[in-house]
């Protein structure tokens, strides 16, 4: 495999060296650079290489291992005993070293588990919150491990003759699908959540197609009301351990009577109910960050007239922070409610991770479902 490097006179080659004998430990510390480059040679045969130069050269042996489990509780003990040792990344899963898929990984290990210890540390979350660590990322290690063990074989596996289908081989096309699988683990997207404590039922899902529930939020483009300012709705959240309550407006005006998203908005200021830890609204709505995006464009908004749920005090001054609401994009053609598949009659209510996941989507008036589901893990 040939990656070109910046600079344009860089390139990166992997080559293949073949198979070690397991019992021959001091195996890969024998290969010389001569024998790299020979390799690549008969490899690249009958085309020519001519090496001049080379910046670096490694060897390492492809291993791809994953841990049984996560932390310290045993498969029998699991749900009686609160883990309390962690293990992320390169600690629990190896494979072979390219393009960032184990890093990604690695990262998201970090950040699912960083969110929920300081969730339950700061008493918005009960313990057994810390359970789903394991049970969540263990599964993604194995289909990353599962994953990689078939693109190393398809790798090393040599080109497929036309000519001569019998001598087995590989064609161009079925390796470039499997690097565009790879490319999901690289792009950190390939996680998809089942139904937990944490992942609602996709009893819902027709109110917004795209937004799977369990996947990662794809973002959407959007206009911010206040300052009529294109921006990705996605780029407005912060890794500040919020869970985020993205509300689609429905087709009634926010002025009626039959707004569901007027009544939600009167649920959130007045129920403690919907806020993980039981934290009575405040400035930013306990520790929810609450948006909404509406249907109409943004200079037929009146600011003034949203309700107090979309603009909420803030800092110690308790100033009025406006850019909680978004319209469409409408002047570049895009429109979030037609790209990401929402009910425009209904609308919809999609509520987020801290990590940025989807865990729930639900009609905007089902305010005791969403109650319910922060009941499930509150402290």
């Amino acid at each position: 495999m040939l990656i070109p490097r910046e600079g344009g006179y860089l390139v990166r080659f992997y080559v293949d060296l073949g198979d070690l004998d397991p019992n021959d430990r001091d195996a890969r510390s024998r290969f010389t650079l001569e024998h790299i480059i020979a390799s690549a040679q008969e490899i690249l045969a009958p085309y020519t290489l001519d090496v001049r130069d080379v910046a670096w050269w490694s060897v390492y042996e492809v291993g791809q291992r994953v841990a049984d489990r996560f932390d310290n509780v045993l498969p029998e003990a699991r749900g009686s005993v609160i883990p309390r040792v962690f293990i992320a990344g390169d600690a629990c899963h190896t494979h072979s070293a390219k393009a960032g898929q184990g890093m990604n990984v690695s990262m998201q290990d970090g950040f699912n588990l960083g969110w929920k210890l300081a969730a339950v540390l700061r008493g918005q979350a009960s313990p057994e919150l810390l359970d789903t660590y394991n049970g969540e990322r263990q599964p993604i290690a194995q289909e990353l491990i599962d994953f990689d063990t078939k693109w190393s074989s398809a790798m090393a596996e040599k080109p497929r003759d036309p000519e001569h289908p019998e001598l087995g081989g590989m064609d161009a096309a079925e390796r470039q699908e499997i690097f565009q699988q790879g490319g999901r683990f690289t792009a950190g997207v390939a996680t998809v959540y089942p139904p937990n404590l944490l992942t609602g039922e996709a009893t819902h899902q027709d109110l917004a197609t795209g937004f799977p529930i369990g996947e990662r939020f794809y973002s959407a483009p959007v206009v911010r009301v206040a300052d009529a300012k294109p921006v990705q709705l996605g780029h407005e959240a912060r890794a500040d351990g919020r869970w985020r309550l993205y509300a689609f407006a429905d087709a009634a005006p926010l002025d009626s009577a039959d707004s569901r998203l007027a009544a939600l908005c009167s649920f959130l200021e007045h129920d403690d109910a919907a806020h993980p830890g039981g934290s009575a609204p405040d400035a930013v709505l306990g520790s929810v960050d609450f948006r909404a995006v509406l249907q109409q464009p943004h200079r037929e908004v009146d600011v003034t007239a949203l309700p107090a749920a979309l603009k909420p005090l803030t800092g110690k001054f308790g100033l009025v922070d406006y850019e909680k609401v978004y319209s469409p994009n409408l002047r570049s053609g895009r429109d979030t409610f037609a790209e990401r598949g929402i009910d425009r009659q209904q609308g919809a209510l999609v509520i987020v991770r801290p990590d940025q996941y989807v865990a729930h989507v639900l009609p905007l008036d089902a305010t005791e479902e969403l109650a319910a589901f922060f009941a499930r893990f509150s402290a």
